[in-house]
């Protein structure tokens, strides 16, 4: 579907503000996008996702540059409408701003975070004026993110941070995260009987980590096209649920106490995720439909060869969920709403009701008749 005018003439303008914005007045700029928004979630565009395909994005199972940089820029620009690539990441970012990229390592080798989806973005924050230095590269968990071997793509200058050293089942390591900041649920890890007081509401909240709370003023949520067994998808809203908190394990325990539907949105909802999340970016060069999501989905990956653009992260997700169950259908397999456990997804009903329940806190759109999706095929 093709924006309309109103849409054209307001996003114009916000692409224009943000270009001679100062940092006393960038929230006043990005408002005028669209009526009673600001950057954050669900953002300046609201209901609006941008998707750009490009056939020679994924040669021989590689990435190739070249056209992932030419999604990207295009991809930037629609959502925007800004003039210049420059003035696209200017819509969001300005100087003095310390911006971290939340990556994913969790299906490697086959689907996880690539180079030539990050060395664009960290060029866009600099045409905006945010310094190299305050670019931070995240996952939560430290081994993970050296196991995919993050660190030895990152450009000089480009920093990293983790949150914990590696997965455990026990989840209240403290050391990386925010004692002041949480999200707190009646939601129960049963492993933790033995070391907390079922009184003690240490173990029913999960703290954000300190590299989202003290280290960055906004973050830019590059996310990837997967099946998760317990969640359904694990796209824009769980790469953010499940890498900015601790304690996440008590949201799926077991194949049947499985509690995604809500911790996800809940985690979300937090206003200060709701305030530093300005842009989501959903990889979905190479994509899985199935087995999510670590290891197992590299028998059901397939080159998607299409990346999405959004400030709202729901109307994104509900794009990609379709776009899952659109090569579900293809393989002829029913869509994720109606999976029962099979060998490669255990989990006795995938929650991606999720998405849903994050539109119904206002966290975007989720209502397909006011989802506005722009496709564009560079071929």
């Amino acid at each position: 579907m093709h924006f309309d005018r109103r849409e054209f003439l307001a996003a114009g303008a916000a692409a224009a503000a943000a270009c001679n914005r100062k940092a006393t007045d960038s929230q006043a700029a990005a408002s005028g996008a669209s009526a009673g928004a600001k950057l954050g979630i669900p953002g300046p565009y609201p209901g609006r996702v941008v998707a750009v395909s490009h056939p020679g994005s994924i040669i021989s199972d590689q990435y190739q540059a070249e056209p992932v940089r030419r999604m990207m820029e295009r991809g930037m620009l629609e959502l925007t409408h800004a003039e210049s690539w420059a003035d696209a990441w200017r819509v969001f970012f300005e100087p003095g701003d310390v911006v971290g990229v939340k990556l994913n390592p969790v299906g490697q080798p086959a689907v996880i975070s690539a180079p030539e989806v990050l060395y664009p973005i960290i060029d866009g924050l600099e045409q905006a004026g945010v310094k190299r230095k305050d670019i931070i590269a995240y996952d939560r968990y430290h081994d993970q993110f050296l196991n995919a071997g993050f660190d030895k793509w990152l450009p000089e200058g480009v920093r990293w941070m983790s949150a914990s050293q590696k997965f455990r089942n026990f989840q209240m390591d403290m050391e990386g995260y925010d004692r002041d900041t949480y999200m707190e649920m009646p939601l129960v890890h049963p492993d933790y009987k033995e070391e907390f007081s079922l009184n003690d509401p240490h173990i029913r909240r999960s703290y954000v980590s300190n590299f989202f709370s003290k280290e960055i003023n906004k973050m830019v949520n590059l996310c990837l096209l997967k099946h998760h067994q317990s969640a359904g998808v694990t796209l824009a809203l769980k790469n953010l649920s499940h890498g900015l908190v601790n304690n996440v394990n008590r949201s799926h325990v077991t194949t049947t106490a499985n509690a995604c539907g809500l911790f996800i949105p809940a985690v979300v909802d937090l206003p200060i995720v709701r305030e530093k999340v300005v842009l989501n970016i959903l990889d979905g060069v190479k994509a899985a439909y199935h087995g999510g999501p670590g290891t197992t989905v590299s028998k059901y990956a397939w080159n998607h060869k299409t990346m999405y653009f959004a400030t709202d992260p729901v109307a994104l997700d509900k794009t990609g969920w379709k776009a899952i169950d659109n090569k579900r259908e293809e393989v002829g397999v029913a869509p994720i709403a109606l999976l029962k456990p099979d060998e490669d997804s255990r989990w006795l009903n995938c929650h991606v009701e999720h998405i849903e329940i994050a539109g119904n806190f206002g966290l975007g759109v989720f209502d397909d008749e006011q989802i506005r999706i722009k496709r564009i095929d560079l071929a």
